[in-house]
């Protein structure tokens, strides 16, 4: 294959909290490299996922869902990294849940530049049970923006996601691709396993830990091992900003957190093809997703 036959490009996937963005960048990859759970503002960077079929590869960009209700120095700092990946791609997914349109969808797609093409996925598809209300809303919704195509998804539905890889390839300029065949993320092992961690902590949390708890990897040192292949240690720590998260967290005789550390083991023994072992510690830092230094030491932009 010469480089005059390639093709690639970057593709943000925008959209406000909770619309799916994650769980279809996962889906367009092939492989979970983006973590997921129903709490709002759980994708807190940008993530990178790359997909390479035939002679295209498509860079889809993930960002964090665009912050519109608070101004802690985190959330500047979330919405930085929406505003710094838009104004630099060829294609731009706008989600947003199929037959709904929010002030939040309303105030991301203010961001959209019209020169950029744009591409409406209406997600969740699957979870809208009067077909016949799509047509009206995606004519409203022609009317709100000039976008390039209409996509009504379900990111569950391989064949929705198949059809919409096809789609993204179309607007993909001629040139070498960025990243070699068998590479699917610009992210370190480091950083995926901070966000494995995550996602266990917000998942088996729900909705009482606050959106503003974080995880710091202090230690990730690969080590030989003739038994395992390949072994590596982690240490974390998970933030919380009070004593009472610290509690909930840990659980009654330290099962939660013990359950935690259980569930982000066996995700990263299989993202990483290797045996894990893994130490989880919880601290507590008040304020400090508003505090711009902490919120930088922590590993946000």
């Amino acid at each position: 294959m010469t480089d005059e036959a390639q093709r690639c490009g970057l593709v943000a996937i925008v959209g406000r909290p909770n619309v799916g963005k994650s769980t279809l960048l996962n889906a367009l990859v092939g492989q979970k490299i983006s973590i997921t759970s129903a709490k709002a503002q759980t994708t807190r960077h940008r993530i990178t996922g790359v997909r390479t079929e035939g002679n295209a590869q498509v860079v889809f960009v993930d960002t964090p869902g665009f912050q519109t209700r608070h101004s802690s120095a985190l959330n500047r700092s979330l919405n930085k990294a929406v505003t710094g990946v838009i104004n630099d791609v060829d294609l731009v997914l706008f989600v947003v849940e199929a037959g709904n349109f929010t002030l939040g969808d309303a105030k991301v797609l203010a961001l959209l530049r019209p020169e950029i093409p744009a591409i409406l996925v209406a997600n969740k598809l699957d979870q809208v049970h009067r077909r016949a209300e799509i047509a009206p809303w995606l004519r409203d919704m022609q009317e709100r923006h000039p976008f390039k195509e209409f996509m009504p998804i379900s990111a569950k539905a391989p064949k929705d996601i198949e059809r919409l890889l096809e789609v993204c390839t179309r607007y993909l300029p001629e040139q070498p691709w960025f990243y070699g065949a068998d590479e699917l993320t610009d992210r370190s092992e480091t950083f995926l396993a901070g966000e494995m961690i995550r996602e266990k902590l917000f998942r088996l949390t729900g909705d009482e830990l606050p959106y503003t708890s974080t995880v710091v990897i202090d230690e990730f040192k690969e080590e030989p091992s003739p038994k395992f292949g390949r072994m590596v240690r982690i240490a974390a720590t998970i933030v919380v900003e009070r004593d009472s998260h610290k509690a909930m967290v840990i659980g009654d005789g330290g099962e939660k957190l013990k359950r935690i550390g259980t569930e982000a083991r066996q995700e990263l023994e299989k993202l990483l093809a290797a045996k894990v072992f893994l130490q989880t510690f919880v601290k507590v830092r008040s304020g400090w997703a508003d505090d711009e230094s902490r919120v930088r030491s922590f590993g946000y932009e």
